[in-house]
């Protein structure tokens, strides 16, 4: 009987092992869950919406325009924050009234097309990107705290993008948020 015990305590730490092994670094490394808090997401995520983040494409690609964001907050990194992709390094970022207007590298200007945006905050701001940098928004302008306030995000924070919706089970989806 002792034995029969004893095997059962060793398999189950073999088990308790072995899971570790392979979900510490997958969670670490690869992805993790997110649950949406707040409403600077919306129409396009409401709060208790459970995500999965991608955290190693960005490791061999840059974030583009319009992904779908999650970061640690540059001005507290312990809280995280989720936001879509507006500026591209290098580029210079001109809000006007509600019209985003981005300046590329090669001078070209054009006016950026956001069917995404729920609901618009006036704004007039024009900041210029260094090479390390992005210019994030929340979908809901009006009750979103970004760039717009606390300047542009450096790439170092950016834990990764919103890889899958699973919850609520009706709005399951890949690459949630994606405007393409």
């Amino acid at each position: 009987m002792k034995s029969k015990i004893m095997a059962f305590i060793k398999e189950l730490l073999t088990f308790a092992v072995i899971s570790l092994v392979i979900v510490i670094p997958v969670r670490m490394f690869i992805a993790q869950p997110f649950i949406v808090s707040g409403e600077s997401m919306y129409p396009t995520f409401d709060t208790g919406q459970y995500l999965i983040v991608d955290q190693i494409s960005y490791r061999f690609n840059d974030p583009q325009r319009g992904d779908v964001i999650i970061f640690n907050y540059p001005k507290n990194p312990s809280k995280f924050f989720i936001k879509r992709v507006i500026g591209l390094p290098n580029e210079t970022i001109t809000i006007d009234g509600t019209t985003v207007y981005i300046t590329k590298e090669d001078g070209e200007q054009v006016a950026l097309k956001e069917p995404y945006i729920a609901m618009q905050k006036e704004s007039d701001v024009e900041t210029t990107l260094d090479d390390d940098e992005y210019f994030v928004m929340g979908d809901n302008r009006l009750a979103s705290l970004d760039s717009r306030v606390w300047g542009p995000l450096e790439k170092d924070y950016i834990i990764g993008k919103a890889y899958l919706r699973l919850l609520p089970f009706n709005k399951i989806s890949f690459l949630p948020g994606n405007t393409e």
